[in-house]
């Protein structure tokens, strides 16, 4: 659920843009705008409009079309105005009629009296639905942030993990450098969407594409190479933790052991990379994101690997390499 109080005035007063945009405007029971939005669902109230009140969702936004737009004018020229008066008994969110279909004077008398918020959009009602599930899907998500840097290579979203100084945001510059974007830096805020879905972007969006870098101070990535090198915010696809190198340490040279780590519940594949001088981080990070790519495509080059070295002992040339042909007879 969300962190805050999500209100019907929240929802008039969203930033929506291309796709996303659902032209809400309020004509009635302005004191209802105040009302919280605690369910990311919607609900059409035909049957309610009937009299059927059982298992009635009254906590979702309730959307008009235009098949309950004519029903409720019906029940007006008709004088039965009870069902009308016992949907308003419910303490809905507020009511949306699409297509630009402003309820008749009865109604919108009734939502002033119980302060229920009417709100009318130009869209159509499957659209106007599925844009408010997106909507709500993304307000009520799971999130939380974390301390890394969050960067697009070759499609891919990767979030560079680790200890303060061991080199992301340098990296991250260096990638930027060769083409690649910027989502986040230093604070990301990832957000669960779906149930299997990971979001990344900046906690706060003034300052989410300046980087700090040790030495220079804070840099804004966006005027130095343009808005072709940031993003918005991506999916997260590949975490790459950072750390000092080891000597004591056995890291992984195959990579066929695959590892995860757990964001919001979801499992997302995992590489750990030792830091050192010499090592080319940029590169390195290039060639995982490609490997990744070419995993969910249904090629493990590990794996293949590891079968083919498995076929090339079966044949037993392994052997005669490693004895010699006098030692084998």
């Amino acid at each position: 659920m969300v962190d805050k109080k999500f209100t019907v005035l929240d929802l008039l007063s969203l930033e929506l843009h291309g796709h996303d945009e659902i032209n809400l405007r309020c004509i009635a029971g302005r004191k209802g705008l105040s009302r919280q939005i605690t369910v990311p669902d919607i609900n059409r109230p035909g049957l309610a409009l009937s009299g059927f009140y059982e298992s009635f969702a009254y906590q979702r936004v309730q959307v008009f079309g235009r098949g309950e737009y004519a029903y409720l004018n019906k029940l007006d020229y008709e004088g039965k105005t009870d069902t009308i008066k016992l949907l308003f008994s419910f303490a809905i969110p507020c009511c949306i009629f699409t297509h630009n279909l402003e309820p008749s004077g009865t109604f919108l008398q009734m939502a002033e009296e119980t302060g229920c918020a009417i709100l009318v959009t130009d869209l159509e009602s499957t659209e106007l639905s599925n844009r408010l599930v997106r909507v709500f899907s993304n307000i009520f998500a799971p999130r939380k942030t974390m301390h890394g840097v969050l960067v697009e290579v070759f499609g891919e979203g990767i979030l560079l993990c680790g200890h303060s100084g061991v080199g992301k945001s340098e990296t991250a510059l260096d990638l930027v450098e060769r083409g690649h974007r910027l989502v986040a830096d230093d604070i990301v805020e990832i957000r669960c969407v779906n149930g299997n879905t990971i979001l990344g972007q900046g906690a706060n969006s003034l300052i989410s594409h300046h980087m700090e870098i040790r030495g220079l101070g804070i840099i804004n990535v966006s005027e130095l190479y343009g808005v072709g090198a940031i993003r918005e915010q991506k999916e997260i696809q590949l975490i790459v933790e950072l750390e000092e190198w080891d000597s004591n340490k056995i890291y992984d040279r195959i990579g066929t052991n695959q590892r995860t780590m757990d964001l919001l519940g979801v499992k997302i594949p995992a590489i750990e990379i030792p830091v050192k001088p010499g090592r080319n981080l940029p590169i390195i990070i290039e060639a995982a994101a490609m490997n990744e790519r070419l995993k969910k495509m249904g090629y493990n080059s590990a794996k293949d690997f590891n079968q083919n070295v498995l076929k090339w002992i079966e044949t037993g040339e392994a052997q005669a390499a490693y004895y010699g042909q006098d030692d084998i007879y």
